[in-house]
């Protein structure tokens, strides 16, 4: 299979760090306002983070926290600032990409990560990125930053499954290429958006589980069914009559 896997709010914890930054900055800034990074903890996309207004229009990255278009477009500005930034973060679920890594050279998986990072000062953010996953576990990782549809993308590189945090992007993915999606979703089970499952989108609550996943859907060799249906089964989804997953 040819996975591809964002970072930030899949593998790697944003959150903790730009609260850290905001309540620096903000020393007032309501901590019930500042929860934890349930859902979509990974940077906007790029519309998101800037506008014809200019840098202070900036949005929040994370739902959870409460700040204003300017006060998220002065933390934005820290990140940017910092030295190396994406080589800082941790990881959402210590020991995933580790295991990520051992069980793609075992079951023979190309995995490709992608992320739509901004620029920080230092390396690029390409080299950090890959620096990280290095450090966590992942020789050799490819890497991709990303701008635009993850779905014309997932088309043009032939992915099988992207794994990511954001319902949108999985939205993009099923409506735009071949690939089946899996969204990751932390938050309560309840609020997933409905479009998810209507639209086939596998969900699931942890890196753990995507990987438990994909191994029990690549296990169950079926000559009439495609990967995706197999997946889709794993899910309990509708299964597709003709098979975007998997290609001949």
């Amino acid at each position: 299979m040819r996975i591809a896997f964002d970072l930030d709010g899949v593998l790697a914890d944003l959150h903790t760090p730009f609260i850290r930054m905001a309540t620096k900055l903000f020393p007032d800034l309501d901590r019930v306002a500042v929860g934890s990074a349930d859902v979509a903890a990974s940077p906007p996309a790029d519309d998101e983070r800037a506008s014809d207004d200019g840098a202070d229009s900036l949005v929040p990255p994370l739902p959870t926290v409460s700040l204003s278009r300017r006060q998220s477009a002065q933390v934005w500005r820290e990140v940017a600032a910092t030295t190396d930034f994406w080589e800082t973060l941790g990881e959402i679920e210590p020991g995933a990409i580790a295991k990520l890594a051992s069980i793609a050279d075992a079951r023979g998986w190309e995995v490709l990560f992608i992320t739509s990072r901004p620029r920080s000062a230092g390396r690029s953010v390409q080299r950090q990125s890959q620096r990280w996953l290095e450090q966590h576990g992942f020789p050799l990782p490819s890497l991709y930053v990303v701008h635009g549809s993850r779905g014309r993308i997932a088309e043009a590189l032939a992915l099988d499954v992207v794994v990511d945090d954001r319902p949108d992007n999985c939205l993009d993915i099923v409506l735009e290429s071949k690939a089946g999606a899996l969204l990751v979703w932390r938050g309560d089970p309840s609020q997933v958006p409905v479009s998810a499952k209507r639209l086939g989108i596998a969900v699931a609550p942890t890196v753990e589980a995507v990987l438990t996943a994909l191994i029990e859907a690549e296990r169950a060799a079926d000559g009439e069914s495609s990967m995706l249906n197999r997946l889709r089964k794993v899910f309990g989804l509708p299964l597709k009559s003709s098979s975007p997953f998997g290609r001949s």
